[in-house]
């Protein structure tokens, strides 16, 4: 759309008693600021001005790290001090001064937007041609909230809680902080506002007055669903909106054909995929970009974080963390994926098995008590319960390679780097250190010995 955005995001967020700027705590698992962001992209403006003050180098590092990678148009600006919210917006000026458009303004705290709201915003402020469009809604309660003063569908005043006579105070319609501006009829008015005012600030609403009184065409988009627009100021408020986001996401899969059991104790993050007819059970907590295929099954407390599942998997009260699973695998109950496990077809890992930086082949079969560490395991290979890859030897990782179709015995340590070749045998009980040839045997055991009437001593 024809259009650029100032996002202001320099405050510091008080009420949030948190040692982070308030616009990188994240609601459904993902920063504010980039919540927000990520909306307006959808509608694909020319560029995003984002304002920043306070500890602006953690504001930013959230935006590089989730928008930057999508081509997201950014631009920053400091504001030193924070003086207000016209202020912020006056010291963007230098980035729109050869503009010619329009511009919508909106805060970083408010990630409950919707794309299809800013979408509609917009579109009306066009057809009304107006030099400026407020998004407002209605409050049966607006305590605390600047009142929309109107005459004939026209913006008249936008009257603060404390300065609004009882009259006034009556008024529902409240201002919502969203703006679409006529850039350079908002850079006139900017050049105009001034800090004569009890705290000393520049107030953004101090445009509307001056544009009032310049008799230009002031219009209000009043916004139904006034959740949207909750601004978030305090940890409560940081639940509240996260569970918000959440019930949206959860029905959103439902529509798409996802079997949510019970949505109210499934905790799915924005960017979490997953396919039509697979089942959540209650209590799975999937995380940042996971994606889940069709017709698996997540089952009991399951943590998923960053991985790629396939068709056809089913999972049980296991962890899984930036790893591969291909179709058809089984993992739990409590099993870990750590980092860099990759799963192919027909893999079955079972409890109290471990992975790190390990691919395991199709078919492979690790039923219970196991680490596989820096590990490649070959197809259908069999891995007893107790085996033990030992890669690290306090100061560098090295890696086990084991061939298809071997059988490593229970309670078996195989120490890296070492290679176990096709059909190899382990017997139960070995501490292999030297390489297995294909189609061997290897055991490993000190002679058993016997002392009769030991105990009685």
């Amino acid at each position: 759309m024809d259009f650029m955005t100032i996002i202001l995001a320099a405050g510091k967020g008080t009420r949030m008693c948190s040692n982070l700027p308030k616009v990188v705590h994240k609601v459904n698992g993902i920063p504010m600021i980039c919540k927000i962001i990520g909306e307006i992209e959808k509608l694909n403006p020319q560029k995003n001005i984002v304002v920043l003050g306070h500890m602006k180098e953690i504001v930013e590092k959230a935006i590089e790290e989730k928008i930057i990678g999508k081509n997201a148009k950014i631009e920053y600006v400091l504001q030193e001090e924070q003086l207000g919210t016209g202020h912020a917006v006056l010291s963007t000026k230098g980035n729109f001064s050869e503009y010619n458009g329009d511009i919508m303004l909106l805060y970083g705290d408010t990630p409950l937007l919707r794309s299809q709201t800013l979408s509609d915003f917009y579109e009306y402020h066009k057809k009304s041609d107006a030099t400026t469009t407020v998004m407002t809604t209605i409050c049966e309660n607006p305590y605390g909230y600047g009142r929309i003063i109107k005459d004939n569908n026209q913006v008249k005043k936008i009257i603060e809680e404390k300065e609004a006579s009882t009259e006034e105070k009556k008024i529902k319609e409240v201002n919502a902080g969203v703006y679409c501006f006529k850039s350079r009829d908002l850079l006139n008015a900017l050049d105009k506002i001034n800090n004569n005012n009890e705290k000393g600030e520049y107030y953004l609403t101090d445009v509307i007055s001056i544009q009032v009184s310049e008799n230009k065409n002031i219009k209000s988009y009043i916004l139904t669903d006034n959740v949207e627009v909750m601004g978030v100021n305090s940890k409560i408020e940081l639940a509240e909106a996260s569970k918000i986001l959440r019930t949206r996401k959860n029905n959103e899969l439902m529509k798409d054909g996802v079997i949510l059991i019970d949505p109210d104790n499934t905790y799915i993050e924005e960017n979490v995929e997953i396919g039509k007819d697979t089942v959540i059970y209650p209590g799975a907590n999937l995380q940042g970009r996971t994606k889940i295929g069709e017709n698996s099954e997540i089952i009991g407390n399951t943590r998923i974080i960053d991985s790629i599942l396939g068709n056809n998997v089913k999972i049980e009260n296991s962890v899984i963390e930036e790893s591969i699973v291909e179709n058809y695998v089984t993992i739990g109950p409590f099993a870990h994926l750590r980092k860099g496990s990759h799963l192919k077809e027909y893999v079955h890992i079972g409890n109290f098995v471990e992975t790190k930086k390990s691919t395991l082949e199709k078919g492979v079969k690790s039923g219970h008590l196991t680490y596989l560490g820096d590990t490649h395991v070959g197809e259908n290979t069999n891995i007893g319960a107790g085996t033990i890859t030992c890669n690290f030897d306090g100061i560098n990782k090295f890696k086990t390679e084991i061939g298809r179709d071997a059988f490593i015995g229970s309670d078996s340590i195989l120490v890296a780097p070492v290679v176990i070749g096709d059909n190899a045998l382990i017997g139960a009980g070995s501490v292999i250190t030297k390489n297995v040839p294909d189609n061997a045997l290897s055991v490993e055991r000190n002679k058993q010995l016997i002392k009769t009437g030991w105990r009685k001593k």
